[in-house]
């Protein structure tokens, strides 16, 4: 792990953020929580959490006065961004869920999972890997914790890193260049969930 690494966990009123901040202070990695354009214009690297409904997350982060800076950051600079749950569903062109745009930085829509399935997803689950990558460097047992009743449909398959199976195949871990979302909640997946949280940083773009 590089010394110069710094996290930014994006606090917009959205997902248990001190929970990430505990891990990589436990790992004496450098993170704060951020509020203010500047924590997030200083950091190496963004988390972006996300809990509940699509519209009510994308209207907080729009309130925020983070939306401009953020996507200067990700798409202009390159900063590599882990969105987790609603955070990675955030980065689609739009939700049946709601109906507002979404940051459109992976095209896809997030589609609600088939109705004749228990809703929420909820539960320890299996990823399959489907493109190698940093993120799950040091990771045997696939296994993480999902909570869900909405799944990221991708336009080009290249996007997807792994998928994932309830009811239907869907796709559990995303990317494009600098940008990573997982389905599934890393900061309750425990030691696997730590070393996803961890091998994120090891991705310098």
């Amino acid at each position: 792990m590089k010394n110069e690494i710094k996290v930014c966990i994006i606090d917009y009123g959205i997902g248990n953020v001190k929970a990430f901040k505990n891990i990589y202070e436990k790992s004496n990695i450098n993170v704060e929580i951020g509020k203010e354009k500047n924590q997030l214009e200083n950091a190496t690297h963004l988390i972006l959490p996300g809990v509940g409904a699509f519209d009510w997350a994308m209207s907080q982060l729009n309130k925020s006065g983070l939306r401009e800076i953020l996507d200067k950051l990700v798409l202009e600079r390159k900063i590599p961004i882990l969105g987790v749950c609603v955070g990675m569903q955030m980065m689609a062109s739009q939700s049946e869920e709601g109906i507002l745009p979404g940051l459109n930085w992976i095209k896809g829509k997030v589609l609600k999972f088939n109705k004749n399935i228990l809703l929420p997803h909820m539960g320890w689950n299996d990823i399959k890997v489907s493109t190698k990558s940093e993120l799950f460097n040091n990771i045997e047992n696939f296994e993480f914790y999902f909570l869900h009743s909405y799944y990221y449909q991708i336009e080009d398959n290249k996007n997807i890193l792994a998928t994932s199976e309830y009811g239907q195949v869907f796709n559990s871990v995303i990317y494009k260049e600098n940008i990573f979302g997982t389905q599934f909640h890393p900061e309750k997946s425990h030691e696997n969930g730590i070393k996803i949280l961890k091998n994120f940083l090891e991705i310098i773009c």
